[in-house]
């Protein structure tokens, strides 16, 4: 019993280490990339990160459902897309008092002499900032619940969430009158008196990304850890023995869709604030298959390698698309494609499985295995030359 009860201290304490390490890791890579990469890169690519890491919060929701739930969604462009809208709406609503109309610029062009119900409680900030996470949450809990109280998952799970992004895709790209149609909503001014377009805005929601994501992150990894994320697994691997065992996968499953349906609406908002613009074209199906390939060249289950897949496959992109204008969706279709083909499982999964022997190799260092003394044996040693392994 003694020994028991050491064993499971000793695990714990591993834990406690681990944690602390990771956290110390994740605070030193947060302040190099808000300390040091402003003095290093000039303001375009300075705001490509910042878009970047932005899209590497919707990997991550992803991540947390695909890798770690088995649920592959084709559908998370609308939740990104209805966060984005969120927080554009407050921004429109930024109008002087002294502007003879109080309306976005847009809806006099179609007609609207009054302002819609629905824009009018985003006048308020607070309000603002609960809905860009809350109204995605609450239409991917309601979708989820509507698909897995009747167990369907798989691939007709996938077909279902891409089918949403059609009916939410055309729908607002009819709605000129409420939300500008194809052309989205654009051309912002303001946001507490504070000129959004001006780089210390920018430099200021570049901060924000990076403090969201770092949250993100910790949700995530708080979320995959101990009992609750040993639950994920078992339902990714065999949610016919999960029921079996007493447990309903449905809330589970419903839960973990709506957090990361809500992680996608706040990715939306910050990628908008930096880019300028969100329109209905972030709910196209394209999107949201670009937002699996992230997660699948990073490699799943790994959290990390969300957010890594994310900045090389969009940092690749844009400079392929400046050197190669005509030809570069091909280079990014070759790069899927090898990722899948020769690295499975990402490139997370490479550096853990080959990687790290690999730089070991290279550094002249012998890696530990399990078992040193065996390795050490000469009558292993013997047997290892004159038999084979």
């Amino acid at each position: 019993m003694t020994v028991q009860l050491g064993s499971q201290r000793q695990g714990l304490d591993d834990t406690k280490r681990r944690i602390l390490v990771e956290a110390g890791i994740v605070l030193a890579i947060a302040l190099f990339l808000i300390l040091v990469m402003p003095a290093l890169l000039p303001s375009f690519w300075l705001n490509s990160l910042g878009r970047f890491l932005a899209l590497g919060i919707v990997a991550l929701g992803i991540d947390l459902i695909w890798g770690y739930t088995g649920l592959l969604s084709l559908g998370h462009g609308v939740f990104f897309t209805l966060g984005g809208y969120a927080l554009a709406m407050h921004l429109k609503l930024q109008i002087p008092p002294t502007a003879s109309i109080q309306l976005p610029e847009f809806m006099s062009l179609y007609g609207v002499t009054e302002l819609p119900w629905f824009w009018k409680p985003f006048y308020s900030f607070p309000f603002t900032f609960l809905a860009i996470a809350i109204i995605p949450a609450i239409v991917a809990g309601i979708l989820g619940y509507l698909i897995f109280r009747n167990r369907i998952r798989g691939v007709y799970f996938s077909i279902l969430t891409q089918a949403t992004t059609i009916i939410f895709f055309n729908f607002f790209n009819g709605q000129q009158k409420l939300f500008n149609g194809t052309n989205g909503l654009t051309d912002y001014k303001t946001l507490f008196g504070l000129d959004v377009n001006k780089p210390a805005a920018q430099s200021l929601f570049y901060g924000l990304t990076i403090l969201f994501l770092v949250l993100a992150y910790a949700l995530c990894r708080w979320l995959t850890s101990g009992r609750f994320g040993r639950l994920l697994v078992a339902i990714r691997d065999d949610e016919s023995r999960v029921r079996f065992t007493g447990y309903d996968p449905t809330g589970f499953k419903v839960l973990v869709f709506a957090i990361s349906g809500a992680l996608a609406g706040i990715a939306g908002a910050l990628f908008t604030v930096q880019t300028g613009i969100i329109s209905p074209n972030s709910m196209n199906i394209a999107f949201s298959i670009e937002m699996v390939i992230w997660v699948a060249v990073g490699g799943r289950a790994t959290l990390v390698g969300a957010i890594l897949g994310t900045l090389v496959v969009n940092f690749a992109r844009s400079l392929l698309s400046v050197k190669f204008p005509d030809i570069w969706l091909f280079f990014q279709g070759a790069l899927f494609l090898i990722i899948v083909l020769a690295l499975p499982n990402g490139l997370m999964g490479w550096f853990r499985e080959q990687g790290r022997d690999l730089f070991l190799t290279l550094s002249g260092q012998r890696r530990t295995t399990t078992y040193p003394s065996l390795e050490e044996d000469p009558e292993v040693e013997y047997e290892r030359k004159n038999l084979g392994d």
